[in-house]
C-alpha cells in the first residue's frame, strides 16, 4: 500500500509567478482521490511534483511505496516503448542497459561483450523485467487481442489512442506500483473502456490520484475530490454527488470571510482617523490612538483571508457561415480495412455525433473530410462554400510546436499584440500567450485549437475529442460556442454528458457497418 502527503509546497513558474502557493494536502492508503480544477491551475504540474519530475521552490513530498504515472499524451515508439514507459524505473534502467549489451555483441560479438551481455540479462531479470513481460502479456491479449510477443514491435501509429490508453491503464494496474498517477485517464477511451476504467479503478488495493475532468468517471471512481485553484488546493471528502454543493458553501464562507475582514479594516480605519484628529487637540487621547494605529498596522500586517476562487469567463465566438443545403454527401464510402460501404447526408446547420469503439475508423473518417489522404472506396463530399476546420485528438500539432499562441495570432491571423491577447483573454489564456505551444496544459492546447478555427472562419468544424482536455468550464463554454455557430458540427466523442446534446449521431459499429440513430447509443 502506498500514500501521498504533501506539506507547505510552493512552486514557481520559469519566470518567477508563483503557480502553488503553500499547498497542503494528503490521500491515504488505498484512497482514489480525484484532482480537479481549470484548465492551467498547475494539476499536471503537481503530478508531476509528486513523481519526482519536478521539484518545489519549498515544501516537502512524501510517499510510500512505488509511484507509476500515466501522462497526459501519449508517446511515439512501439509497443514495448509504451508499456516500458509505464514500468518501474529499475526496470526501464535495467532495459536500457540490455539494450546497449545487445547492440555491443551486435557489433562485436567477443568474450567482454557476451560477458557484458549475460550481466545484462541477469540485472532485468533482478528487476523483475520479465515477470512484467507476463503481466504484458496479459494486458496486450486484453488491450489488442493478441499476446506480447505478436504486438510488442508494433508501432503505436497503427494503435487509436484509446487503445494505447487501455494498454498502458492495464499495465499499470497490474503492475506492482503501489501509487498510480493518473494524468486524464479516460481521454480516447470509448465508454466501454472507460466503464471498464472506472470498476478498475474503484475494485483495485492501490492508491490512485487521477486528473479527470469526466464527471460520470468522476462520480464512480473517485472517493476525495482534490480541487487545484488559486495557486492552492483544498479537498471534498464526500466524493463527487456532494462536490457541487461544497464548492458553493465554501465559496459562500470564503466571501462571508472576506467581507469580515474588509469591514474590521474598515472600522479599524475609521477609528484611527477619529483619534488621530481628537488627540491633535487632547494629549490624553494620543495614548489611545497610538493603540488604534498599532492595532491597524498588525491586522493589515496578518493580511485577509484568502478570496474566493475567480469564476472562469472563456467566450467562444464560433460565427462559421452560410453554405450549401448538403454540407456532407457520403456515397457508398468504405474506408480501407476499417468501415463497410455507407451512405449518408449530414445538413447545413446540424450538430452530428460519431460515436463507436475505439479503432472503428471515426479520426480517419474526420481526418478524410479535413482533406487528409485516407485509404477508400466511394464519395466523401464537401457541399458548396464549406470550408472544413480539424480539431486534432492527440493535439499533435507541429506547426505550432515551440510557437507562442501570442506570436501564432499575430503571424498567421494579422493581429496587432493587443489583438491577440484580448482573443486570448477571451479564452482566459492570455497569462500563458508568450508560452511555447508544447508547454501549454492540455485544456489550454485545446482551447487555442478552438480559438484557431474560430479565426481561421471554418464552416464545417471536425471535433476528435474536443472535451477530453477541457476542464467543465471550458466544456461549456464549447457548448454554448457551437450553440451559435452558424455551420455544421461533426463530433467524435465518448463524452456521455455532451453527446446528448447533439442533433443525431452516426454510430460505427464493431462489424464495420454505420448506423444511424437520434440518440446516443454506446452498445453497438
Amino acid at each position: 500500500m502506498g500514500h501521498i502527503e504533501v506539506s507547505g509546497l510552493t512552486y514557481l513558474l520559469p519566470d518567477g509567478r508563483p503557480l502553488l502557493l503553500e499547498t497542503s494536502f494528503r490521500v491515504g492508503d488505498g484512497a482514489k482521490a480525484a484532482l480537479v480544477g481549470p484548465n492551467g491551475a498547475g494539476k499536471t504540474t503537481l503530478l508531476r511534483l509528486i513523481a519526482g519530475e519536478l521539484q518545489p521552490f519549498e515544501g516537502r513530498i512524501a510517499s510510500s511505496g512505488g509511484i507509476g504515472v500515466m501522462r497526459q499524451f501519449l508517446g511515439e515508439g512501439t509497443v514495448h516503448d509504451l508499456l516500458l514507459s509505464v514500468a518501474p524505473g529499475r526496470v526501464r534502467e535495467a532495459a536500457a542497459g540490455l539494450v546497449t549489451a545487445e547492440a555491443a555483441i551486435a557489433a562485436r560479438d567477443h568474450e567482454p561483450t557476451q560477458l557484458a551481455y549475460a550481466q545484462a540479462i541477469a540485472d532485468y531479470a533482478d528487476a523483475g523485467g520479465y515477470e512484467l513481460e507476463v503481466v504484458w502479456d496479459v494486458c496486450a491479449t486484453e488491450a489488442l487481442g493478441l499476446p506480447y510477443a505478436a504486438v510488442k514491435d508494433r508501432s503505436l501509429a497503427t494503435l487509436s489512442g484509446g487503445e494505447q490508453k487501455r494498454l498502458m491503464l492495464a499495465a499499470l494496474l497490474r503492475g506492482p506500483d503501489e501509487i498510480l498517477l493518473l494524468d486524464e485517464p479516460d481521454n480516447y477511451l470509448d465508454v466501454r473502456a472507460k466503464q471498464w476504467l472506472e470498476r478498475a479503478i474503484a475494485g483495485s488495493a492501490k492508491t490512485v490520484l487521477l486528473v479527470s475532468h469526466d464527471r460520470r468517471l468522476l462520480a464512480e471512481a473517485a472517493d476525495r475530490i482534490v480541487t487545484v485553484e488559486g495557486r492552492g488546493v483544498w479537498v471534498h471528502g464526500g466524493g463527487f454527488t456532494g462536490y457541487a454543493e461544497a464548492r458553493r458553501r465554501r465559496k459562500e464562507r470564503l466571501e462571508e470571510r472576506r467581507q469580515r475582514w474588509e469591514d474590521e479594516r474598515a472600522r479599524l480605519r475609521a477609528l484611527v482617523h477619529t483619534l488621530r484628529q481628537r488627540s491633535a487637540n487632547n494629549d490624553a487621547l494620543a495614548g489611545a490612538y497610538r493603540s488604534a494605529l498599532t492595532r491597524l498596522e498588525r491586522f493589515e500586517r496578518a493580511g485577509p483571508p484568502e478570496r474566493a476562487p475567480k469564476e472562469q469567463n472563456v467566450r467562444m465566438r464560433l460565427r462559421g457561415g452560410r453554405t450549401g443545403k448538403r454540407a456532407v454527401t457520403c456515397e457508398s464510402l468504405e474506408l480501407t480495412g476499417l468501415l463497410r460501404a455507407f451512405s449518408a447526408e449530414i445538413w447545413y446547420g446540424e450538430r452530428v455525433g460519431v460515436l463507436g469503439l475505439n479503432g472503428t475508423g471515426k479520426s480517419h473518417f474526420l481526418r478524410l473530410l479535413a482533406g487528409e489522404p485516407i485509404a477508400h472506396t466511394g464519395v466523401a463530399r464537401l457541399g458548396a462554400r464549406v470550408s472544413p476546420g480539424h480539431f486534432a485528438q492527440t493535439h499533435r500539432r507541429p506547426d505550432l510546436h515551440g510557437r507562442a499562441a501570442a506570436d501564432v495570432l499575430m503571424r498567421e491571423h494579422a493581429m496587432t499584440r493587443n489583438e491577440a491577447m484580448a482573443a486570448l483573454a477571451r479564452y482566459e489564456l492570455a497569462p500563458a500567450g508568450g508560452q511555447p505551444f508544447e508547454t501549454l496544459s492540455g485544456g489550454q492546447q485545446a482551447r487555442l485549437q478552438i480559438l484557431l478555427l474560430e479565426l481561421a472562419g471554418a464552416t464545417l468544424l471536425l471535433l476528435d475529442e474536443p472535451t477530453d482536455n477541457l476542464d467543465l468550464a471550458s466544456a461549456e463554454a464549447l457548448q454554448e460556442g457551437l450553440g451559435g455557430f452558424e455551420g455544421t458540427v461533426l463530433a467524435v466523442t465518448h463524452d456521455r454528458w455532451f453527446a446528448a446534446e447533439l442533433d443525431r449521431h452516426l454510430v460505427f459499429c464493431a462489424d464495420g457497418l454505420v448506423r444511424e440513430s437520434d440518440e446516443p447509443r454506446w452498445d453497438l
